[in-house]
């Protein structure tokens, strides 16, 4: 697979007539020096002596590019409020993983929130993978504050195993119950790591002590793209079919309501609207509702 070609093809994905207006407004931004940056809860970006009239284009800006999914972040005074508190599912993993000196791998970064959280915990590199053109534009115009090394690839997990080096970790954040045939993107996920490599991974799960998962007719969570949502003990098995040597499950936890909501920033429905009314126990379509594990799965030496 010729990488270059195909980076080269999804370039043109920014002269897309939706796209054209967000890489313009990125480019008429001032060129700010003097800025403090916070990587907390918030990736939070100080301009000082920041004027009335360039605040008002920043705002302007990240308006223009909703809706914004993941963050939240902070530009002087203007507070991006994302759909996802993303810093939850952040600080829930931060304990687990040591990316000092490591090559990370972010697949389907989406803004690239997370990214920017890891740049303190100073890897030797970080990639972002999400073959979007408008999270990648939301992504250069946080960066053309924050002036990070991170690379964002327009590329997806199915590009992993075939990219010009392999990973020491690997995160893969909402991703796999995309996926019509998940042991094959797992595969995709470990032919990517190096030898002793670790994968950090969430999905969606239902409860159970079987080796099963649920197979939405339609939609789940009103989500057309749902494949497979499978028992703890059926996604440690795909984990293994696809190499990885051992499992270990970090957290399961149910997505609640504050996690994830509607704001003046996405402009479209949200967790509540996609629950069972009288019964929050269920999605709209009747199925259990959402409710995540957080899993390492570690690439074996030999």
């Amino acid at each position: 697979m010729n990488l270059d070609t195909l980076r080269e093809e999804r370039k043109k994905w920014l002269t897309w007539k939706n796209i054209i207006p967000y890489q313009e407004a990125i480019k008429k931004l001032k060129a700010y020096e003097n800025i403090e940056l916070k990587f907390g809860d918030k990736v939070e970006v100080q301009i000082e002596n920041l004027s009335p009239e360039d605040a008002a284009q920043i705002k302007e800006t990240a308006l223009l590019m909703k809706p914004w999914r993941k963050g939240p972040f902070q530009l002087n005074n203007l507070f991006i409020d994302s759909e996802w508190q993303s810093q939850i599912k952040y600080n829930l993993l931060e304990p687990h993983f040591d990316l000092q000196d490591k090559i990370v791998g972010d697949i389907g970064c989406n803004n690239g929130y997370y990214l920017f959280r890891m740049l303190s915990h100073q890897p030797k590199k970080l990639i972002g993978f999400d073959p979007s053109a408008i999270y990648y534009s939301q992504f250069q115009f946080i960066n053309h504050f924050v002036k990070s090394d991170i690379v964002y690839e327009l590329l997806g997990v199915e590009h992993v195993a075939f990219y010009e080096h392999k990973f020491d970790t690997l995160f893969c954040l909402g991703v796999l119950y995309h996926r019509s045939d998940p042991v094959a993107m797992l595969k995709s996920l470990f032919k990517g790591l190096n030898k002793g490599g670790e994968l950090i991974l969430d999905t969606f799960m239902i409860n159970g002590e079987g080796e099963m998962c649920l197979t939405p007719k339609d939609r789940y969570s009103k989500i057309p793209n749902i494949y497979f949502v499978p028992t703890v003990a059926a996604l440690k098995n795909w984990c293994h079919r696809a190499g990885f040597e051992t499992v270990e499950v970090l957290e399961t936890m149910k997505t609640e309501v504050h996690e994830q909501r509607k704001t003046e920033w996405i402009d479209t429905q949200s967790l509540e609207d996609f629950l069972d009314p009288n019964d929050d126990t269920k999605t709209v379509e009747g199925y259990p509702a959402p409710k995540r594990v957080y899993i390492k799965a570690i690439k074996c030496l030999n």
